[in-house]
């Protein structure tokens, strides 16, 4: 009893160790492997990403902020539109879902956002609202944001690397739709786009910009190929929308070409995107 006592920790419980920083890369490692065993128990193949700010009002959430007597005209016209843009990522949601559902291959093409207000939970409720199972690729910030209650329970992520987090993002994702959004949804865009541009994608994958009026404004990509800091090619890479028809009949074309049309191909590509661990059952 007393040897007991007296073993020493191993190191896999050894929390000190395991918090500290000569265990990053084993915690690297398990947003790796823990996210993947996951999808797999889950059946999820491939996924559609909504991107997008988590300060776009609920229609709900406008009105209480349009009754305060302090706020200008000109922010009552940014927030009006920014409402407008999360009802529309929560039509083009349920859409795409109701769309998935009807598909002969269960789970396919799975609604996943960053799992916190705004944007992301307008595609996750989407998604609820049609029947389907949809992912919340959350993050821990010092703000605390917290998962919205539309995703799905167990495909419901909490990250502390944001690199991990957009790996996820970006591996399982055959299509990607960027609504408005601030410094994180710009980070997220030009990722994509570099990752295709630089044939790092090794997949078709659709790119939307959702909202000319709002995109227009924050970048003028017709300025880069102006100064040749981008080829005319690349500008090929994304196309914009502006409403939930237009935007939902691109992506499941798309889909429908590159992954339905040819379903061996479909699954040869399917069978590399996602493997397991041999330990997995």
């Amino acid at each position: 009893m007393s040897d007991q006592l007296n073993s020493p920790l191993k190191a896999y419980k050894n929390q000190d160790f395991l918090n500290g920083a000569d265990a990053r890369s084993i915690r690297i490692l398990c947003e790796y492997l823990e996210p993947m065993r996951r999808f797999f128990q889950s059946g999820i193949r491939d996924t559609i990403v909504f991107f997008g700010s988590s300060r776009a009002p609920s229609r709900k959430q406008l009105e209480m902020m349009l009754n305060q007597e302090n706020i200008s005209k000109s922010k009552r016209e940014v927030l009006s539109k920014l409402c407008k843009y999360r009802e529309d990522a929560v039509e083009l949601s349920r859409r795409l879902t109701k769309w998935s559902l009807a598909l002969d291959h269960n789970r396919r093409f799975v609604i996943c956002s960053g799992g916190g207000p705004g944007i992301m939970e307008a595609a996750n409720e989407g998604a609820a609202l049609a029947g389907g199972k949809s992912i919340g690729l959350n993050v821990s910030l010092p703000s605390e944001q917290a998962a919205n209650s539309h995703i799905t329970e167990g495909l419901n992520f909490e990250f502390h690397y944001f690199f991990m987090r957009k790996f996820w993002f970006a591996y399982l994702a055959k299509a990607l739709i960027i609504f408005p959004g601030g410094f994180g949804t710009l980070d997220e865009l030009f990722e994509i786009l570099t990752l295709s541009q630089t044939r790092k994608l090794q997949k078709d994958t659709a790119i939307i910009i959702y909202g000319t009026e709002y995109w227009n404004q924050i970048i003028d990509f017709k300025r880069l190929l102006e100064w040749g800091t981008i080829r005319e090619e690349d500008l090929d890479l994304f196309r914009f929308s502006d409403n939930p028809d237009e935007a939902f009949q691109h992506v499941t074309k798309y889909l429908e070409k590159h992954y339905l049309m040819n379903n061996k191909q479909s699954n040869q590509i399917i069978s590399r995107n996602l493997k397991p661990p041999q330990s997995c059952p």
